[in-house]
C-alpha cells in the first residue's frame, strides 16, 4: 500500500495492491468505528452506495464481523439513491424484486451479507435500512441530521461521467436529497452495474438521490472506491481535485471531513514497489 497527500491537504490518498488489500483497508476503518460506537452504546450510520465498486467492503467487513463478534442492531445502513418509475410526478420507486432495485441491493447484497451468522438480536434490523423517499426527499437530509450525521460515507464514482449516487454533471454543490433525471452517461454505466439490461431503452430514466451537498454536510468522515482499468479517469478526475467541481460530482469528496481515496494499482496507474 501507498499513502499519500491529494491536492486537497483534507483528502488522503491510499493506493493498494489489489481490491482484496483495499477492501481490506477499509473495513478496518468501518470496524474501528463501529467498535467505538458499541462501547459508547451509539448509532453507527453507515453511508452505502449500491452497484460493484462497494462490493469488495462488504465482503471483508462480513468476515471482519464475525472476527470480531459485532453487534449490527446498532448499525443503520444509510443508502443513497434508487431507481423510480414513470416519465413524470408522481414517481414512486422501482418494484423492490427487481434486479436494479437498489432498496434489493441494500437488503440482498448488504444487509444479508453482514447479517450471515449473526444471532437475530446481532442482526441489522429491517427499519434500520433507510433510503431517500421520493413523496418526501427533503426529510431524508432531516432525518439524518437528527441522528447525528454519518459516522462515514462509502462513496463511488460514475466511470465516465464522475456521477455520484444520481448526482448528475452539473449538480451544484448546495443540492439535497431530490429527485433527478438521470444523465445518459450514467445510464449508460449502470447496463454495466446492473447487467441484466439487456438495452439502454429498460434503464430507467428518473431517480430518487441523496444530493452532493447533503454528503458533505452530513459524512463525519468519506471514503471514495475506484479499482479496475474502467476507473483510471474517476482517480485522475479525484485525485487531482482540490474542490467541488459540478463537471465531475464525485469531487464532492475533497470537500468531506476525514477524506481518503481508495484506489488499486490499476485505476492509479502507478506500480508499488
Amino acid at each position: 500500500m501507498e499513502c499519500e497527500k491529494g491536492l486537497d491537504l483534507n483528502m488522503r490518498v491510499e493506493i493498494h495492491n489489489d481490491v482484496s488489500e483495499l477492501g481490506k483497508a477499509l473495513a478496518c476503518k468501518i470496524v474501528d468505528q463501529m467498535l467505538a460506537a458499541q462501547s459508547e452504546r451509539r448509532r453507527y450510520l453507515l453511508g452505502c452506495p449500491g452497484g460493484r465498486s462497494p462490493k469488495p467492503v462488504y465482503a471483508e467487513l462480513a468476515t471482519m464481523v464475525i472476527n470480531f463478534d459485532l453487534d449490527l442492531s446498532n448499525l443503520t445502513l444509510v443508502m443513497m439513491d434508487d431507481y423510480l418509475e414513470g416519465n413524470a410526478p408522481p414517481f414512486r420507486y422501482v418494484d423492490i424484486n427487481a434486479h436494479y432495485s437498489c432498496r434489493r441491493f441494500a437488503i440482498v447484497e448488504i444487509a444479508a451479507v453482514l447479517n450471515r451468522g449473526r444471532p437475530p438480536a446481532k442482526q441489522i434490523q429491517p427499519e434500520n435500512i433507510w433510503y431517500p423517499d421520493p413523496e418526501n426527499c427533503e426529510f431524508y437530509d432531516e432525518r439524518i441530521a437528527d441522528a447525528g450525521g454519518i459516522e462515514l460515507f462509502i462513496l463511488a464514482s460514475g466511470a465516465t461521467d464522475g456521477h455520484i449516487a444520481f448526482n448528475p454533471p452539473g449538480s451544484p454543490r448546495c443540492c439535497k436529497s431530490r429527485i433527478v433525471r438521470l444523465a445518459q452517461q450514467t445510464r449508460s454505466d449502470n447496463l454495466k452495474t446492473f447487467p441484466d439490461f439487456t438495452s439502454l431503452s429498460e434503464v430507467p430514466k428518473f431517480g430518487v438521490t441523496i444530493g452532493v451537498g447533503s454528503i458533505a454536510k452530513h459524512a463525519k468522515s468519506a471514503a471514495m472506491v475506484v479499482f479496475g482499468a474502467d476507473k483510471k479517469l474517476a482517480f485522475q478526475k479525484i485525485s487531482q481535485a482540490s474542490v467541488y467541481s459540478p463537471d465531475w460530482p464525485a469531487s464532492i469528496i475533497t470537500e468531506c471531513s476525514d477524506a481518503i481515496l481508495y484506489a488499486d494499482v490499476v485505476a492509479s496507474g502507478r506500480s508499488l514497489e
